[in-house]
């Protein structure tokens, strides 16, 4: 039997009216009745109807896609390629059948755990027909089982939920990127050009593409026996320009023999560039810098940085696709979206 709204303002020992007020955010109601409203709510799996045309029907025309950080030229591509794909009836160039384009909803989390819960509580409430989630996820256990109850109750419900750029979990469809085959490639590509003392700036450490990454590069490392000083020559910070700047400048004090630095993403590589710039430091005559991701500035930037390419914009198109169902699903439910690494004029043999 369906949970009512008496339900849950009998398990929140309150009004009706105040669950209705609560859920419609339009009427203040105090921060503790509110507090045990959405924990009613939670607990119940109460789905409140959405628009009337979704009452017909199973789901409704609204597709949420859950984006880091929209300003990212990595989120950015993908959004806008999923995006794309729910406004073209039958898909890009097919012969679908009119009516059935959906609309694309960007929810910009900003890395916020909680926020990405929150939206996913919103779009089952609106009972949207689709749900992508893109890039890496939060390595929490709870914040984990959370994401995957969310994904549960959505599939459940109706919603397909697709993943682009992260790790699989139950109920979903998940087109997860070779990070760690594309990192190992990238520094071997260092290692083949003669380069012995190479730093890493990553990125937060509690994300799974930066720990992907990560090991690719200390996979690498370890095969050519140059792992003992990894760790030290590892340097944390955002997935932003701020961090490669502050990040090089932390790895040449701790090593001012480098010959190389490795960015966990290209906007992190153009803050790298801009340090060893600073410090009187050619590119890449004194130090090599790579990338990771193939941003469109990559080729542009001088010297064209050498990066990993993921084929971002396809990747985002396939997501939709998967996500109308315009496309069958991969086998097991998992696809993998290959590197492929491109060598430019910002890496080269070190001079000694």
């Amino acid at each position: 039997m369906a949970v009512t709204l008496a339900d849950v303002a009998a398990r929140a020992r309150v009004s009706a009216a105040t669950v209705s007020r609560v859920l419609s955010g339009n009427y203040p109601v105090a921060e503790s009745t509110r507090a045990r409203v959405l924990r009613a709510v939670e607990d119940l799996e109460y789905v409140v109807n959405g628009p009337a045309s979704a009452l017909a029907a199973a789901t409704s025309d609204l597709v949420g896609v859950l984006v880091n950080d929209i300003a990212d030229p990595f989120f950015g591509i993908i959004a806008g390629a999923v995006q794309s794909e729910m406004g073209a009836p039958g898909g890009n160039g097919g012969s679908g059948v009119s009516g059935a384009e959906k609309l694309a909803v960007i929810c910009n989390t900003g890395g916020s755990p909680e926020r990405e819960l929150n939206y996913l509580t919103l779009l089952q409430r609106q009972r949207a027909a689709a749900v992508v989630l893109t890039g890496g996820a939060v390595e929490h256990p709870d914040h984990a089982a959370a994401v995957a109850a969310k994904a549960s109750r959505l599939a459940a419900s109706g919603t397909r939920v697709v993943l682009c750029g992260r790790p699989p979990i139950e109920d979903a469809i998940t087109l997860t990127f070779d990070n760690r085959g594309g990192a190992r490639r990238l520094t071997e590509h260092l290692l083949t050009l003669g380069h012995r003392r190479i730093g890493y700036v990553a990125g937060p450490a509690e994300r799974t593409t930066t720990r992907h990454r990560l090991e690719g590069h200390r996979e690498a490392l370890a095969a050519a026996g140059l792992d003992a000083d990894a760790e030290r020559l590892t340097v944390h910070g955002l997935y932003d320009r701020a961090s490669g700047y502050d990040a090089t400048l932390e790895l040449l004090r701790r090593n001012a023999d480098l010959t190389a630095v490795v960015a966990a993403n290209d906007t992190i590589a153009l803050g790298v560039c801009a340090a060893l710039r600073d410090q009187g430091l050619r590119i890449p005559d004194d130090v090599s810098v790579a990338g990771f991701d193939d941003l469109p500035f990559s080729a542009d930037a001088v010297p064209a940085l050498t990066t990993v390419r993921l084929p971002l914009h396809d990747a985002g198109v396939r997501a939709g696709r998967l996500a109308l169902g315009r496309e069958p699903q991969p086998p097991g439910g998992v696809a993998m979206v290959r590197a492929e690494l491109m060598a430019r004029a910002s890496t080269a043999p070190p001079r000694h």
